[in-house]
């Protein structure tokens, strides 16, 4: 690569995606030699163990570890701690998977990390795009000299390629069914996939779960004599107000909190919207509590300043108003259930526009079932991910919900029909997965003039 900025930048997405890339194409078995942790081991191995150079908090799921992990972060940023976060997928660039102290790493800094490894990749046989990525985000974040690591597992746990750390808390979100191809159709499958990021002797944080999830985690943190600190049982939340300008509520610990650590956090203001929001909150106010416990400097004006100062684009995020323009990520039956009970409680309307779509191995007549009742108005659409589910597919299961919906080719498209056609105290909904959220965000910015979001470079 030459240097050159976007032409360096644009070769090294191309060298990192001309390796196998589940995220688009996913293969027919989950095993070990297909997903797993050795490759990326062995790659991090030979970097001399950039992913030991600073502490992590480790956080796996199925709903709410993206929102999680943003708490975590602007809460351990307003703390006064150098950040690296690792999340995935990312919503318009490839540089949103290594963001330090709640920004984008250059595409000069990107790609100048990926040369440095890149003769390292080379030595590791059939390494894939995202143990690329993996890596390639604990170097960068060992350069960059970050003190505190926030890393989001991509799919399941046990097997993923983040799973290389031992962590300082591993932190396991609300679990419910999604990827069940490969991590099995029950929650105690999903559950103990899951729970592989548990390490001997790590704390555990975890969300509320089914009995059936818990019990595996709970199996799972005997055996490997980790201590377990259950949100709901240990923690508690309560939302006391909430408008599309913002949440108030209180965090309580239902035990003694650590030295220097409050039991009660009262009167949060929370920047993201949604009763589901708040047990997320919850999850991340008892790992900070660990943390402290472990001698981390968190304390309650720290947890205070983050929870209201995070932002997650793509999450129940407010584009406009008059008409309201909302987009949401919710890619799974049990995400698009809170998502419309979110727009109930938060948002009035008289009529509601939905553009919905999504990846084409998702349950989408679950998720039709929960946000289609709400639609005056559905407009299927595409995003331009290779997962996509054609407009064809996408009408049919509308009308089998006994609604009528329409095709269009783009959510560009689908976007600029329906801003022509809403009225000041309508509601457009765009949903269905983040490559949708994703696409309605871009296309706001070019339809109304407002900042365009971060873009790759062409590299294919």
């Amino acid at each position: 690569m030459d240097g050159s900025g976007n032409a360096s930048y644009a070769q090294a997405l191309a060298y990192i995606f001309s390796h196998a890339d589940y995220a688009r194409r996913q293969p027919a078995r989950y095993a070990d030699d297909v997903y797993g942790v050795q490759r990326v081991a062995q790659l991090l191995e030979l970097l001399g163990h950039p992913e030991q150079c600073y502490p992590c908090i480790h956080i796996a799921g199925t709903k709410g570890k993206g929102s999680t992990a943003a708490m975590l972060e602007a809460c351990l940023r307003a703390a006064g701690y150098r950040t690296g976060l690792f999340s995935s997928p990312s919503l318009h660039t490839t540089r949103e998977y290594f963001r330090v102290s709640g920004g984008l790493l250059s595409e000069e800094r990107v790609a100048f990390g990926l040369e440095a490894i890149r003769p390292y990749v080379e030595r590791v046989q059939g390494i894939t795009a995202f143990e690329i990525l993996t890596a390639l985000a604990f170097y960068l974040f060992a350069e960059e000299r970050v003190n505190a690591g926030i890393i989001e597992v991509l799919m399941g746990g046990r097997l993923d390629a983040t799973n290389v750390i031992t962590p300082a808390v591993s932190v396991i979100t609300s679990i419910s069914y999604d990827h069940t191809q490969f991590l099995g159709n029950t929650l105690a499958s999903i559950a103990g996939e899951k729970a592989g990021i548990i390490k001997p002797s790590v704390p555990v944080v975890c969300a509320p779960q089914e009995p059936e999830a818990l019990a595996v985690i709970q199996r799972v943190c005997a055996e490997r004599n980790a201590p377990l600190v259950l949100v709901g049982r240990d923690w508690e939340w309560h939302r006391r107000a909430w408008s599309p300008d913002g949440e108030t509520g209180d965090i309580r610990a239902a035990h003694n909190a650590p030295a220097g650590f409050p039991r009660d956090l009262n009167a949060i203001r929370l920047g993201l919207l949604g009763a589901h929001q708040w047990e997320n909150a919850a999850v991340a106010v008892a790992a900070l509590a660990e943390l402290r416990r472990l001698g981390w400097r968190v304390d309650g004006e720290s947890v205070h300043a983050g929870l209201r100062d995070v932002r997650w684009p793509g999450r129940l995020e407010i584009l406009g108003r008059h008409p309201w323009v909302v987009v949401d990520g919710a890619h799974n039956v049990e995400s698009m259930a809170y998502l419309a009970q979110a727009v109930r409680d938060i948002f009035t309307w008289d009529k509601l526009y939905l553009i919905f779509g999504a990846s084409a191995d998702k349950d989408i007549a679950g998720m039709l079932a929960q946000i289609a009742p709400l639609a005056d108005d559905i407009l299927v659409t595409r995003s331009g991910h290779a997962r996509a589910a054609d407009e064809a597919r996408l009408q049919q299961a509308v009308e089998a919900l006994g609604k009528p919906a329409r095709a269009v080719t783009s959510v560009k498209g689908a976007l600029e029909a329906l801003l022509a056609q809403a009225a000041s105290d309508d509601i457009i909904l765009a949903t269905g997965s983040l490559f949708i959220a994703a696409d309605t965000r871009r296309a706001w910015a070019e339809l109304t003039g407002a900042p365009l979001p971060p873009a790759d470079p062409p590299w294919a």
